[in-house]
């Protein structure tokens, strides 16, 4: 098949995604390097990934709803490519699609569409089931005739971002993250619950740190936390950027968190992750390279609250109901994190 020469790919949020969509561009950049990369994504999601090589970035600011489109679609008067990957299926992201002139418009298989997706589209990707969302958002190279067969980041960390890292994590003390809070409040585990796990790191010698943005939500579960310490981690809830949250990721040895954003950025630069897994399926969405270390309860969480076992259940379901997060417990959790620590000989 001919080589698209101008590839626009849509994927605007969140942060995890955009981690998830990294790697598709270095497929592309290989299978192709002359082609021209041009991707719409969501104004907080850009200052992760905009220095990356080789691609030409359009922000969307969706909090300006149609003036947002608007001005993606004036920044790309006038152009067309060879092909639009689309792959946010929202009805959001599927109108902000409309103006956007490709002869080729690949999106979703009619298993994973939704709001009128297939309006927008003129190919699909394969249909497959029980993939994760990398391996989904990578199998958009290959209606254009190649194939994602390795998985490679490298998001460029600025000097200033690991000068910082360094200044608030120095040496090369064993250190647990905490990133305790998801974008969704029914993924978060209890304040106490972290508290516990963090309290048993600080015991085995272990440097503690809670990381965190700046929202309100964010300042409040690191207060509750940190009222139930026993030893006070270090805080740096809302004192980082996502450029140097990886930079600190990048110098921890563990993260600990529920489905979230820090979990794909740590996955990104090869940190363990102690993932917590009841509202959402981790072989689906949890940290891509090494799920080893995470707590599953999805399969118990899917009898308890939807009356079936997940494998009979759609594929990607999200169970995000109260109490769902209690079905992970402590003991666990600590066992999940001595069982990364003797992997990692930190013990």
């Amino acid at each position: 098949m001919t080589a698209a020469a101008s590839i626009c790919l849509l994927r605007t949020s969140a942060i995890g995604d955009v981690t998830h969509v990294v790697p598709l561009v270095r497929t592309l950049q290989r299978a192709w390097p002359h082609a021209s990369l041009t991707w719409i994504i969501g104004k907080l999601e850009r200052r992760l990934v905009d220095d990356l090589p080789g691609v030409e970035f359009v922000t969307f600011d969706k909090t300006a709803g149609w003036a947002g489109m608007r001005a993606v679609h004036a920044a790309l008067r006038g152009r067309r490519f060879d092909a639009l990957l689309q792959m946010q299926v929202a009805m959001r992201s599927n109108l902000l699609s409309l103006g956007i002139k490709a002869d080729r418009r690949v999106g979703y298989d009619h298993a994973r569409s939704k709001d009128l997706h297939g309006l927008v589209i003129n190919e699909r990707i394969p249909a497959r089931s029980g993939e994760h969302v990398l391996d989904a958002i990578g199998s958009f190279s290959e209606p254009l005739g190649t194939r994602q067969t390795q998985v490679r980041w490298d998001i460029p960390i600025p000097e200033e971002a690991c000068a910082w890292a360094a200044e608030q994590l120095p040496g090369d003390v064993p250190t647990l993250l905490v990133s305790p809070t998801s974008s969704h409040a029914l993924r978060n585990w209890r304040p106490e619950r972290y508290a516990a796990v963090m309290n048993h790191a600080a015991a085995r010698g272990w440097r503690v740190a809670l990381v965190g943005g700046p929202s309100s939500g964010e300042r409040a579960m690191a207060d509750a936390v940190l009222a139930h310490c026993q030893r006070k981690p270090l805080d740096l809830t809302g004192k980082d950027t996502l450029k140097r949250l990886l930079a600190v990721l990048s110098r921890a040895q563990l993260l600990l968190t529920p489905d979230s954003g820090p979990m794909h950025m740590a996955n990104a630069v090869g940190t363990k992750v102690l993932g917590l897994h009841a509202a959402s399926n981790p072989e689906r969405s949890g940290p891509y390279s090494d799920r080893r270390w995470c707590v599953n309860k999805y399969d118990e969480a899917a009898r308890r609250f939807l009356g079936k076992p997940a494998s009979e259940i759609p594929w990607g379901s999200k169970i995000e109901k109260p109490g769902v997060m209690d079905l992970i417990g402590v003991d666990e959790t600590i066992e999940r994190y001595e069982a990364a620590a003797q992997d990692m000989r930190l013990f």
